[in-house]
């Protein structure tokens, strides 16, 4: 199943070209009172919604995906998680890049671990990328994206695939610098998900999809999944270690070789296989 959120918080089930209003099946949810239960209500009940969402299907309103501005799928994740330098070649690319290394050995994840990007920063694919630091050289990082479905601590390994509910494409934009990470990254729209939600159960093999970003057209990022450093359940069962994973929680699985700086008036074209492909914009300040 395909579902996105778009225009003013609507719900959407994706088909092709087309995206089916469902947004009354949000009626099932829970009226939830202060204070909040951890995790995102949504997909807290996914089985449910993906029911009522089935149900409501043949009568619902349909409209064209290009009509519409697409948003986060995922409205409210506890931890958006990042995985720095996952990619053994682009470790290579940023130990020659000096405005990638700023003069410092680039180390992989096995010794930078993870890091945790502001859940301030989420945006859709419809509402672009903000360069808030024009001073400031900013990057491009798409990403496979994992939105956990089943919360859970010291997960095995061999069980790992079973806490993922679906995927997404993520874009990890960053500014470069020698701050932490978890700064450089967490700026506004600086951690994109779009365009929509895929179940697991359509994707076979999480650890190998193809995946681009062309910038203008051209190709600047071109890889596989089957080169992260830390696959997909291996990542899952590490953040377990440390975090208590929650429903809804997001997982950006690392960047490949490729990554380059982006402009206001850059337009990205973020593609992974068997997700679907999405139009990013740059823009400036206003």
């Amino acid at each position: 199943m395909k579902f996105c959120r778009f225009n003013d918080d609507r719900l959407g089930l994706v088909e092709g070209d087309l995206v089916y209003d469902v947004t009354a099946a949000t009626a099932v949810l829970p009226d939830l009172r202060w204070p909040l239960p951890r995790g995102d209500v949504f997909f807290a009940h996914l089985d449910l919604m993906k029911t009522e969402m089935q149900r409501l299907r043949p009568d619902a309103a349909c409209l064209a995906l290009t009509d519409v501005c697409l948003l986060s799928p995922v409205a409210n994740p506890g931890k958006i998680i990042g995985a720095p330098v996952n990619y053994l070649l682009h470790q290579d690319e940023a130990n020659k890049d000096a405005e990638l290394n700023f003069g410092l050995p680039v180390k992989t994840i096995d010794d930078l671990g993870l890091f945790l990007k502001a859940g301030s920063a989420l945006v859709g694919a419809g509402e672009g990328v903000v360069i808030a630091h024009e001073d400031r050289r900013t990057d491009h990082e798409i990403e496979l994206a994992m939105i956990i479905g089943q919360g859970g601590r010291d997960i095995p390994q061999a069980d790992a695939l079973d806490h993922i509910a679906g995927y997404c494409i993520g874009l990890d934009m960053t500014i470069r610098g020698t701050e932490d990470r978890s700064l450089r990254k967490s700026l506004d729209s600086f951690a994109l998900l779009g365009p929509w939600f895929v179940s697991a159960d359509e994707i076979a093999d999480p650890d190998n999809l193809d995946l681009e970003l062309r910038v203008n057209n051209a190709v600047r990022q071109k890889s596989n999944t089957n080169a992260l450093i830390y696959g997909i359940a291996r990542l899952v069962s590490y953040a377990s270690r440390h975090y208590t994973l929650d429903v809804g929680d997001v997982i950006l699985t690392g960047t490949p070789e490729g990554v380059g700086p982006v402009q206001a008036g850059d337009r990205l074209v973020c593609a992974i296989e068997g997700i679907g492909e999405m139009t990013v914009m740059i823009r400036g300040k206003s």
